[in-house]
This record gives structure tokens, sequence and C-alpha cells, in this order.
């Protein structure tokens, strides 16, 4: 037999990474084949770790020898699971976590800060932190369509399709839950949607906000984390003053990625908008560079809630805009979608802002609509943006869009390339065509020149007649944005999940 050494380096390597992408291949045994191939191996294993509750108290001496590896950790807390008498329960205690579930989730935290607060700090690591909390039954009811994965997209491609036929499969017939067919003929009820949105730690262990409070800054503090992840699949819902202290025991947090839910009750959502306000207010720190909001949403569960004043569009609130506008004064990268307006985030610019570190902004507005919207307001807003982009010396692209079922619309700035004689590049990209008033082209003209750019030249796509815009999901995927406004996973979640819901065939 040839001695593996005696292979070419390239054939070698081919043949490794041919066993990294096996699917649910147990790697371990290949470990003692020779030092290169244990090296390769565990350099793939250990750099993205899935921990449940059971295992985050062994995760210490699981990682030991090498942590300096791990660059991803997938904290996967799995609550209870439940049947059908549990999936659309009356009883408002069962609509948040149980005390159990609770305790379960504090102690895997106390565990996995513990184990990481030694971890060492260098100047080019990384360490992303993915939490995710859900019950495996939440898939099994009334929202079928429903995955949770880890954040990687490298075998989403072609696993879609599998997924989707075994969901169906899944759904086929089932009257209790509102699934003919394979297709969601009603919407849920307002207690099924309240089921899988509960409030995390609000039943426990703590007697009060203040209590709990004193446990999360009793945690160490653990700087080898540089990124958290918290992603649509998580429906229950965070207090913004536990991810505040969360944060806070994070000291070497550069990125943070959050794409929560939106409230379905009027008087809920204005509470957690002022949190949510609070919580902004406690990320202004020097080491924070990127941030990027998704509020997700789902147009039909407003008809659940009619009578507790939801609205069937989100109006954002122009508190919460300021927020994330103050909070954007030392980010190299914003995104905010839903969760704030545009107009409102241009509106609290004061005199004295300036952005000397952004690159890329993105935002979201409902004035990107088609004939029927206020063009005065339109023009006001996309000048208003010129205004800021003049205090922004090293912005590269600003990204205002729209998204919804049956419509999507993108506006783009694009700085000049370095040279000469070089134009800025405005894109309208959409399901319409987008008028841009003279005044407004002046204004961004201003821009251009501001940025060392000789003028600017407008590109107009309209997207063709035949495609369909069916959730905001299909509307980003559409618009191509220069960057992920969400993460690629969730993406493809929202796709699959209105895909499902209405049928394969459609």
């Amino acid at each position: 037999m040839t001695s593996w050494h005696r292979f070419p380096t390239e054939i070698r390597l081919t043949i490794l990474e041919f066993l990294l992408l096996q699917d649910g291949c147990s790697l371990a045994t290949f470990t003692t084949v020779s030092r290169e191939w244990q090296t390769t191996i565990e350099r793939h294993t250990f750099s993205r770790i899935k921990l449940t509750s059971s295992r985050v108290a062994d995760f210490a001496s699981i990682v030991h020898r090498n942590r300096h590896l791990v660059r991803y950790i997938w904290l996967c807390l799995e609550l209870q699971e439940y049947n059908c008498t549990g999936c659309e329960p009356r009883d408002p205690e069962l609509w948040t976590l149980s005390h159990a579930e609770n305790v379960l989730i504090t102690a895997a935290f106390q565990d996995l800060f513990s184990a990481l607060s030694v971890w060492e700090q260098s100047a080019d690591s990384s360490l992303l932190l993915d939490i995710s909390v859900y019950s495996p039954s939440d898939s099994e009811h009334c929202f079928k369509y429903l995955t949770f994965e880890p954040d990687v997209t490298s075998y989403m491609r072609w696993r879609d399709q599998s997924v989707a036929q075994s969901m169906l499969v899944k759904a086929t017939t089932d009257h209790r839950h509102g699934w003919v067919a394979g297709i969601r003929t009603s919407i849920p009820d307002s207690h099924a949607i309240d089921r899988v949105f509960g409030e995390i730690m609000s039943e426990g262990p703590f007697d009060d906000e203040e209590e709990e409070g004193q446990w999360w800054q009793q945690l160490p503090l653990v700087p080898a984390v540089t990124g958290v992840l918290l992603r649509q699949q998580t429906r229950r819902r965070w207090k913004p003053a536990a991810l505040a202290h969360m944060f806070s025991r994070l000291p070497g947090l550069q990125e943070i990625q959050y794409e929560p839910w939106r409230e379905w009750a009027g008087v809920q959502q204005r509470w957690t908008d002022k949190s949510f306000q609070l919580l902004l207010e406690s990320l202004s720190t020097d080491r924070l560079r990127r941030l990027v909001l998704f509020e997700n949403f789902d147009q039909t569960y407003p008809a659940s809630y009619m009578n507790l004043g939801c609205d069937p569009k989100r109006i954002p609130s122009s508190h919460v805009s300021r927020a994330v506008a103050n909070a954007s004064l030392k980010l190299e990268h914003l995104s905010a979608s839903f969760i704030v307006k545009a107009s409102h985030f241009f509106a609290a610019r004061e005199l004295s802002w300036t952005w000397p570190n952004l690159t890329w902004l993105a935002l979201t507005s409902r004035l990107l609509v088609p004939q029927g919207g206020s063009q005065t307001e339109l023009d006001d807003m996309l000048q208003s943006a010129a205004v800021a982009a003049m205090e922004m010396p090293n912005l590269e692209t600003m990204e205002l869009w729209n998204g919804e079922k049956g419509l999507a619309m993108l506006f783009r700035y694009q700085r000049a390339e370095q040279g000469q004689g070089q134009l800025a590049v405005i894109t309208c990209r959409g399901t319409w065509e987008l008028t841009l008033r003279p005044v407004v082209l002046q204004a961004w003209d201003a821009v251009a020149l501001r940025h060392r750019g000789q003028g600017h030249i407008v590109v107009k796509e309209l997207l063709d007649a035949g495609v369909r815009v069916m959730s905001h999901g299909d509307a980003i995927g559409h618009l191509k944005l220069s960057r992920p406004v969400i993460r690629p996973v969730s993406l493809r979640q929202i796709q699959m999940e209105h895909m499902i819901r209405e049928g394969l065939q459609n």
C-alpha cells in the first residue's frame, strides 16, 4: 500500500476536505490515522461547538486542550416537551417558561460563563456565542414549519428541499392544528402563539427584577466572547434588561446580532420599546463595532390579536429610533430592520453628531411604497439621509429599503471608487419604479462630492413581473442588499416557513 505521505499535498487536502463535509459522519476515529489527520480534524471539530443544557457542566473538561480552536458556541437550551393539551393553553401561567425551565437556563449560563471566564483573549481572536431557547414540541402542533438549526449555511442549499418535503409529510392533515394536505388553512389561535412566544425568567427562579439583576452581575466576566447572536428561531422573549445585564458581562463584545420578534399586544409593545430603549443606551461602548437588529414579524398573526390593540403593521417608536441613532455614533456597521423608522433615525440627528467610523448603514422605511404613499415625506426622508451622510466621512454604502408580502424596494448609495473622476452610484431596485425628484438628487450629489467623487449616476432596476414576493424574506432575497441584514440561516428559515405554509406547489 502507498503511504499517506506519498500522496501529493493537494490530494491529501481533497481527501480530508471530503471527510469534513460528510454530514453526521463521526470523525473522532480518524484522528488516529496520523498527526496531520488529528490536527485537521480537531481544528474542524472544535471550531464549532453545540452545547446542550446536559453538556454545559462538562464543557470546560471537554475542550480544555483545544479551547484555542473554538470560534463558535451554539448554546442550545431545549425546554420541556408538551402535548396537544399544552399547545394552546388558556392558563396565562403556561404562556411563560416554567420555574424548572428558568432554573435550567440560569444553571446553563452559570456553568458556561464560569468555564469561559478563564479563556484568554488575544488581539486577533474571535468567539461567537449563539443562544437558542426553544421546545422540540414547538414544531409538532400549529407551527409545523419551524426548524431549529445552528448558524451555518454550507449544507443548507441541498437539504432545503428534503426538509420541506419532510415537513409537508408531517403536516399532511392535522385538522386540530389547522393543517390540510400540507397547507395551513387557519391562523393559529392567540393562545397557541403566546405559548411559543413566552417570556424567559418571568416565572422564577427570582422573586423580582432586582434579584435577577443581582444574579446576572455575580456571573464572572467573559472577555473571550467577541460576538453574540440571538436569532429569530428563538421566539421565546428575552427581557431587554436581562440582555443588558448579559452584555455587561462580556467586556470584549464587538458585535451583536439580535433578531427579536415584534410584540402582538399594543400595551406590551409599548413596554418593550421603553425597555429596549434602555438596552440600547447601555451599549455606549468604544469596543462595540457592529450592531445588526432585525425585528421579525408574521403578517397573519395580528388577526388573532385584534382585541388587544395589535396593529396590522408595526409602528416603530421614535424613542427607539433615536436610541439606535445615538448608539450608532461609534459603530462601523449598523443595520436596523423594522424596529426603527428611517425618518425617525435621521430626525434624531443633532447638529454636533458625526459618525467617524461608520462604513455601512442599512435602515427600513415604510415610506418606500408604490403610488399612494406621501412623496413629500419620502423626499424629506431621503434629503435627511443625505444630510446625515455628509457627517459620515468613511461611509461606503447606505441602504434604505422596505419589504413585505407583495412589495420590495431598495434605495442604495455607494461611494465612488477611489480614483480621478469616479462617480458615486445610486441604485433603485424594486417591484415598481421609484421616482427621485431633483431636490433629492441634488442632496445626494453634494454627498458624492463630499466623499471626493465627481457626482453620481442613478441606476434603476425593475424586478421582473413574474417575481413573487411572498414575504419580507423574499423581498430581502430579491433586493440583493450589499451585506446581510439578517443571518442567512434566518432568512432561509423565513422563506421556508412561508413556502411550507402555503404549500410547495404554490
